[in-house]
């Protein structure tokens, strides 16, 4: 059977400065990402003709910056999550309904989505609700409350205690620790100190680890993903133009998403998530298996989402996720599975997975600099999101 992603490639990457609360305005970050993803192309803006965002800076100011018309090629794919616009525009060129789709995120740390007081002789809104959201998420929307379960749901405003309950379940059923979850930001950190876009890059112990302001049990500060300022761009092509890519062009091999049924915590294999479902569907799409993977870049708003990717993806098996990455080698830059090599989004910054595909596109290039893994991968997998929402893409070059 034929899938529309093996038609398409990744033709361009380009990312902006980034930084923590620069009042840099979006459109200027953004048109940096962008401008930068058509040149590592060899394209010029004339060539783009179609456009695909989640929605932060408008589309029509990016067209008016480059001097060009495009139509949005961002929803012929409506269940990858945040990955919906690349593989939306990896459906437009496959059909032809565009040749070069250039797609962006654009993050700033001070837009914002909590709430704020206003009043100072308001009450303070539930403890739950007092955390900034790390995902970045609107506040659950919650129908009629039929048990316990939904008042918890109601009450937790941020992903942090979402998460902090599924991790406790899998702690519970598999004896997952927080060292192992520590191990995960370790290599992280490790990983960011050779990465001058990285936020944080500062040597992490386990005692750091272990000794950070709790947030949610069990989870801690360096559990969460870091806010920055910045954007990513990605252009994505018709196949055939492979020949003519100034780099290697990174074939789209598989993709995977899901509806996201069953909610944050309505599964009857709870404490799984939506990761499962889109990671049955993009391995039901290739003939490439797990023991494929040369890379994985999976998404860390929080450390234990990547666990839950790891064992989503065939990787390692239920519950094994955690001895998987204990002690940080299997996972190390020149492990037998280097993983979110560029720091990932608990040291190198948050771009809601945007930055993960940029490194997976730099590694398969082989372009990666002191980030690059010794033997140049040939598939890797970039996964993204969590709770009820996940998209995933095996890339090959």
């Amino acid at each position: 059977m034929s899938y529309f992603e093996k038609d398409a490639i990744i033709s361009g990457i380009g990312i902006s400065r980034i930084g923590r609360r620069t009042g840099i305005p979006g459109l200027e970050l953004t048109m940096e990402a962008v401008r930068a993803a058509i040149d590592d192309a060899g394209l010029a803006a004339s060539d783009i003709d179609g456009i695909a965002t989640l929605g932060d800076t408008p589309a029509a100011e990016v067209l008016t910056g480059l001097g060009i018309e495009a139509p949005d090629c961002g929803t012929g794919f409506a269940t990858g999550g945040l990955l919906n616009p690349v593989i939306s525009a990896c459906r437009a060129a496959s059909e032809g309904h565009a040749r070069h789709v250039i797609i962006y995120r654009t993050i700033q740390m001070l837009g914002g989505t909590v709430p704020v007081k206003q009043d100072e002789n308001a009450p303070a809104p539930p403890l739950a609700r007092m955390f900034e959201t790390p995902e970045g998420a609107e506040p659950p929307v919650v129908g009629p409350m039929d048990d316990v379960g939904d008042l918890v749901a109601a009450q937790a405003y941020s992903a942090a205690n979402w998460l902090a309950l599924t991790c406790r379940r899998h702690m519970e059923l598999y004896g997952t620790t927080k060292e192992q979850l520590g191990w995960l930001a370790i290599n992280s950190r490790r990983n960011a100190a050779l990465n001058p876009r990285a936020v944080y890059r500062d040597p992490m112990t386990m005692d750091d680890y272990l000794s950070a302001r709790p947030v949610s049990t069990p989870l801690g500060l360096l559990d969460c993903d870091v806010p920055i300022d910045g954007s990513i761009a990605l252009v994505v092509s018709a196949g055939d133009y492979a020949k003519d890519c100034p780099h290697r062009a990174v074939q789209v091999e598989a993709v995977g998403g899901t509806d996201g049924a069953g909610g944050w915590f309505h599964r009857a294999d709870y404490p799984k998530m939506a990761s499962a479902d889109a990671a049955a569907q993009m391995w039901s799409r290739t003939d490439l298996t797990p023991a494929d993977l040369n890379l994985a870049e999976l998404y860390d708003g929080f450390t234990f989402l990547t666990f839950a990717w790891l064992e989503a993806l065939g990787i390692c098996g239920d519950g094994e996720a955690g001895p998987f990455v204990e002690g940080a080698k299997r996972i190390a830059l020149d492990g037998a599975l280097p993983l979110n090599t560029y720091g990932g989004q608990l040291s190198a910054g948050r771009m809601h997975g945007y930055w993960l595909l940029h490194e997976t596109c730099l590694q398969l290039r082989g372009e990666a600099g002191e980030l690059q893994v010794p033997r140049r991968p040939e598939v890797a997998v970039a996964a993204v999101g969590g709770g009820p929402i996940a998209g995933c893409m095996l890339l090959t070059c």
